[in-house]
């Protein structure tokens, strides 16, 4: 299991100057809606070194860049989902409408996005490439989106197979404990898994 965690402790335990050997991956996204096709790519991501990292937007700039309405579920919540996939060694929430500011501070040994972007589009790339690392692509798995789970909801809504309350209650649950803190963390040299 992943640990949600700072930027700041990010790079105490996964920056350039602690990880060694250790291999950094990286890869970021809103992941509003989970589904397989997310889970399918951060295990190929995973696959290309020993410790996965997914920085997730911010619930104001998944709004900018999905319009009202979204994200449906909120920040914490998505970071502590995508921390309790294997694949997932670390989740960090960036601010900022890029991750460009976090890619430059870790500088990961491997940028990977799904295959749906142009590689002049992948924030980041050059950061990363002029570090001497690498921007892959990996497949997207086919029939899967939030975009397209959130239209199946809304037309069950309207069609009446479901009532708006059933699909919209939000969650009153405390914020999550499961923050890490850096006396939480592993030391840099123990984190990460052999490659799946």
């Amino acid at each position: 299991m992943g640990h949600l965690i700072s930027a700041e402790d990010l790079i105490k335990v996964a920056g350039r100057d602690v990880r060694g050997t250790r291999r950094v991956v990286f890869t970021n996204g809103c992941f509003d809606l989970l589904h397989p096709g997310h889970v399918r790519s951060l295990e190929s991501g995973r696959s290309l070194g020993d410790v996965l990292v997914v920085g997730i937007n911010n619930d104001d700039s998944v709004r900018e860049l999905k319009g009202p309405g979204r994200p449906t579920v909120c920040e914490r919540e998505r970071g502590e989902i995508l921390a309790a996939l294997a694949a997932v060694d670390f989740v960090v929430i960036f601010d900022e409408s890029t991750p460009r500011k976090l890619i430059s501070a870790l500088l990961p040994d491997v940028l990977f996005k799904g295959a749906d972007w142009d590689a002049g589009e992948i924030v980041g790339r050059e950061e990363v490439e002029a570090a001497g690392g690498e921007v892959i692509s990996v497949p997207l798995e086919r029939g899967y989106s939030t975009t397209g789970i959130l239209e199946k909801i809304r037309s069950a809504v309207s069609d009446g197979i479901v009532s708006y309350t059933s699909v919209t209650s939000s969650s009153t649950a405390p914020p999550s404990s499961r923050e890490s803190t850096t006396s939480d963390l592993p030391a840099p040299g123990m984190v990460g898994r052999a490659p799946h």
